[in-house]
């Protein structure tokens, strides 16, 4: 059940995001006039699920159809609307372009003024860049849907008292536990949750730190950013060993414990986390052990009996109640220019991090993945504000990743008509279509390596 949620979640964002790009392209081209011959979610070989188009101003269909009817034909000024059954996006076509469906035979006939090449360049370029502005214009409306609706929680840097925990690759790069972090090459971090996005981002060599209430630099090794690109939760924080309730069924509930008592030590070995008095307790299975608690301002012993799974029967206080958490509340008003900043905020860290994958030092190529990389991310159950939050990413992630001056991209095409703008020359259809063929075998590259990478992943 869990994975057909995931599936159902990431065929319905990947719709939401097909439409909408492709709506930019197909409403900017209805406005100059051109005549748009296919809409399409999803791609089609062989067969379409669905095709229509309004004829005489009734609808016609098609199910499951390898071709569109022959009466169908007589009619090229509407657009054939479709859904196809290959899952991996979608497109508008647009009459006399050279795009990815490479239509040869509507090229070879005389220009028409209803087509996409006769149009100005300006026309042009809003056509092609369409998709990315509506993609950018849905990421900014979600933003400022969810701050509206469920408002925004965060857990602020400074609000971290007690510092990281560290494990085997950041104590290798020089951390220790109850460090805290300030800042990484100078820049200041705001919020906890961005410490290992801000250092591989940054690929930053210096930390400063908080220690024992000493100010210090931690210097960090290069070597370790493909490590650091790969480690999960790589600065989870410090979450001391304090009783937030003891039940009165507990083996300990007349024992002396109180709500708030914070361990300090167990038979003498300091206790900095929950992780530390997990793992002792673990070791003293029924067994009498003595507790250190700091108390209000005194320290006082008190003795346990641990139980034969290595518990001591209270339940302990959590992020939520240890940490201050941050909450804002927006109206409509406030949650707009919040959604544009946030969105400008994703446009800008996914670039840093496409910087990344096309540096081959940092490896991170290694991490592209395809569709079963994304939709791992989905949660197993339905959760709308986690669901529209991916989508407004994936919003940004297929706007950028669509801009790039890749032939056979919108980037390509916009590319062109910039440079036609600048030297009043257009570029002949032989060179558009050469370049959309080296175009389409880089993103079949790419896609190779992404579901190569998640095949690698699925049997590591």
């Amino acid at each position: 059940m869990e994975i057909i949620l995931k599936i159902v979640q990431l065929l319905l964002s990947l719709s939401i995001l097909v439409i909408v790009h492709e709506l930019g392209h197909f409403l900017f081209a209805r406005l100059f006039r051109m005549r748009v011959d296919k809409f399409y979610l999803f791609f089609h070989p062989s067969f379409s699920v669905l095709r229509a188009k309004k004829i005489n101003g009734k609808w016609n269909f098609s199910f499951f159809s390898s071709k569109a009817p022959e009466a169908w034909a007589a009619h090229p000024k509407h657009t054939e609307f479709g859904i196809g059954w290959l899952p991996v996006g979608g497109y508008c076509k647009i009459a006399g372009m050279v795009d990815e469906s490479l239509d040869k035979e509507q090229l070879r006939q005389p220009p028409q003024p209803w087509e996409f090449r006769t149009k100005p360049t300006w026309q042009r370029f809003f056509v092609m860049t369409g998709g990315v502005l509506f993609n950018l214009i849905l990421a900014v409306i979600l933003y400022a849907g969810m701050l509206c609706t469920w408002g925004e929680r965060y857990l602020a840097n400074d609000d971290v008292i007690y510092g990281v925990k560290v494990n085997e690759l950041t104590q290798e790069l020089g951390f220790q536990n109850g460090d805290k972090i300030i800042a990484f090459d100078g820049q200041p971090v705001a919020l906890f949750d961005e410490l290992q996005i801000s250092l591989v981002q940054q690929q930053a060599k210096t930390a400063t730190v908080v220690r024992n209430s000493d100010t210090l630099t931690v210097h960090i090794d290069p070597q370790y950013l493909p490590a650091m690109l790969n480690y999960p939760n790589m600065f989870p924080p410090v979450i001391p060993f304090v009783v937030a309730e003891v039940p009165d069924t507990s083996h300990n509930a007349h024992a002396g414990l109180q709500p708030g008592d914070h361990f300090v030590t167990i038979d003498g070995a300091p206790i900095l986390s929950i992780e530390d008095g997990h793992v002792i307790l673990e070791k003293k299975k029924q067994q009498t052990v003595h507790a250190g608690l700091q108390r209000h301002d005194s320290l006082i012993t008190v003795p346990l009996l641990v139980n034969n799974e290595g518990k001591i029967g209270v339940v302990l206080k959590g992020i939520p109640d240890l940490f201050h958490i941050t909450v804002k509340h927006y109206s409509l008003l406030a949650a707009l220019p919040a959604g544009a900043v946030k969105g400008y905020n994703t446009v800008k860290n996914y670039i840093k991090q496409l910087q990344l994958i096309f540096s081959p030092k940092t490896e991170a190529y290694k991490s592209v993945g395809s569709f079963i990389t994304i939709g791992k991310i989905f949660p197993g159950t339905w959760n709308w504000h986690i669901f529209w939050n991916i989508t407004a990413f994936l919003s940004i992630m297929l706007a950028v990743l669509n801009i790039l001056p890749i032939p056979g991209l919108d980037g390509g095409h916009t590319l062109f008509v910039l440079y036609e703008m600048v030297t009043r020359r257009k570029p002949s259809e032989k060179f558009l279509e050469y370049t959309t063929y080296a175009g389409l075998l880089f993103l079949i590259g790419i896609m190779a390596l992404a579901f190569g990478n998640d095949i690698f992943r699925l049997f590591k």
